[in-house]
């Protein structure tokens, strides 16, 4: 790798804001992949320049939560007040002078994100804060290899975005069927695998095992479930042989039952 590369990867701060955001749209993108689309004057400012930057979103469980957002300071250790749920999304999109922020959210029926998005509706309102930074990879690979399941899909969708003619792409994503495939748009040559989530529960990590992985500088990407992330990190860097300062594989959820190892 050039010293370019090593010194281009970069991350950048940025000041926490807690966002009070109308719901403006929901269109489903796929039958478990619904895209919700928010919005107003707070939505000013927002910055995401990391590809797979995360937002928290905030979903208060009872009216105490729900008070206590209006004086919640994110990101300043304990707060005296309820806290409410909250979890991490990627941007898939933002619009500052339509003042819009796109969030595909997964429909799995558990969680308080999954349950929130199934009922929303134009007119509510959803909390935000962050992203609290941005990892930078600026687009100075020859190619990249993209791997994850349907909670990756975001991230992957806007690498794929910001890349040049010149670039190659090859990726990879679980769901668990064919009709949740997802037109990805590239500028790039793209290769897409989609790997249907069925019988064998390792079909994923098969499938990454087998892979003839692009030729020239490359970075690779992961985001699964986490202990799935990590047995895909070790494939990547000792059965393909890549260079770990440019492999980044994290975990996005927790299979229920799993436990640290």
């Amino acid at each position: 790798m050039t010293e370019a590369q090593t010194q281009g990867i970069h991350r950048v701060m940025h000041e926490i804001k807690r966002r009070r955001l109308e719901v403006l749209r929901v269109v489903d993108l796929t039958p478990r992949m619904r895209r919700i689309t928010l919005g107003g004057p707070e939505l000013a400012g927002f910055i995401s320049l990391g590809t797979d930057d995360h937002v928290k979103l905030l979903f208060p469980q009872n009216a105490e939560q729900a008070a206590a957002l209006e004086t919640l300071v994110l990101g300043a250790g304990k707060n005296d007040v309820p806290m409410p749920e909250m979890r991490d999304y990627t941007p898939r999109r933002y619009d500052l002078d339509k003042l819009e922020l796109d969030i595909d959210f997964v429909l799995h029926g558990d969680g308080p994100a999954s349950t929130w998005a199934e009922q929303v509706k134009p007119g509510q309102f959803l909390h935000i804060g962050g992203p609290r930074g941005s990892m930078i990879v600026p687009d100075i690979f020859d190619s990249y290899l993209l791997i994850g399941d349907e909670t990756a899909l975001p991230a992957i969708a806007r690498r794929l975005e910001g890349l040049a003619a010149n670039r190659k792409a090859l990726v990879v994503v679980e769901v668990e069927n064919g009709k949740e495939q997802q037109t990805l748009e590239s500028a790039a040559q793209v290769n897409v695998i989609w790997v249907l989530r069925g019988a064998n529960k390792d079909s994923l990590l098969t499938t990454v095992k087998q892979l003839q992985v692009p030729k020239g500088n490359l970075y690779a990407w992961v985001a699964t479930e986490t202990k799935v992330s990590r047995q895909i990190r070790r494939v990547l860097l000792d059965e393909h042989g890549l260079d770990e300062q440019f492999v980044k594989a994290v975990g996005y959820w927790r299979a229920a039952g799993s436990e640290e190892e």
